[in-house]
């Protein structure tokens, strides 16, 4: 039943699509980021409803504020600052941990035993270098054109890998195109969500 659960996380990216075009920005990526203070405002009726919301505006003038001289960093400074090397340990036993999955569609696509852990460690590097190009270009692109795109392409990906799954008996070159759907999956999931 393992397919069925990976269609489910398809189905929830797919809502999760629909949706999220009608959402608004966050507020304070509207104010901090971009500087907009008319939509940060907009963004915070758009959310709460009707109100007065001049005391979280205040309040995110004032992180702008302190922010304003603050630098950022690009991937190899946050790497060399050891403040965030708790959470940069965190993250990466997270990527490393994901060298478990997939095991079962690699076994299904006749890859070696002794290779299998190679593609998963393949698998958790391909990750990192998404999450890192991400963090290149979500500046210049923006979080909900990341989100949709990341959303729309993993849905596409799952749907493609639930057919050559199920046609792998029928098409054995199929079984190769499975492993490589995973990468592909798994990249879209490190630029968008």
């Amino acid at each position: 039943m393992w397919n069925v659960l990976l269609s489910f996380s398809g189905l929830v990216a797919l809502i999760q699509l629909l949706f999220l075009p009608f959402f608004p920005e966050s507020p304070p990526y509207l104010l901090l980021q971009k500087d907009d203070k008319a939509g940060c405002l907009k963004a915070m009726k758009q959310l709460w409803g009707e109100g007065n919301y001049h005391t979280e505006f205040d309040d995110l003038m004032k992180e702008k504020a302190i922010t304003k001289g603050t630098k950022i960093m690009n991937v190899l400074e946050v790497l060399r600052e050891r403040s965030v090397y708790p959470q940069l340990c965190t993250m990466l036993l997270l990527l490393l941990s994901l060298q478990l999955c997939g095991l079962k569609i690699f076994r299904t696509a006749n890859l070696q035993e002794s290779i299998i852990p190679y593609v998963s460690l393949g698998v958790s590097i391909s990750e990192l270098i998404s999450v890192i190009f991400c963090s290149s270009i979500i500046d210049r692109f923006g979080r909900r054109m990341l989100l949709c795109g990341g959303y729309l392409l993993m849905a596409l990906i799952l749907v493609l890998l639930e057919t050559s799954l199920l046609l792998s008996d029928q098409f054995l070159w199929l079984r190769y195109c499975s492993v490589i759907l995973i990468f592909l999956f798994i990249i879209a999931y490190g630029i968008g969500p």
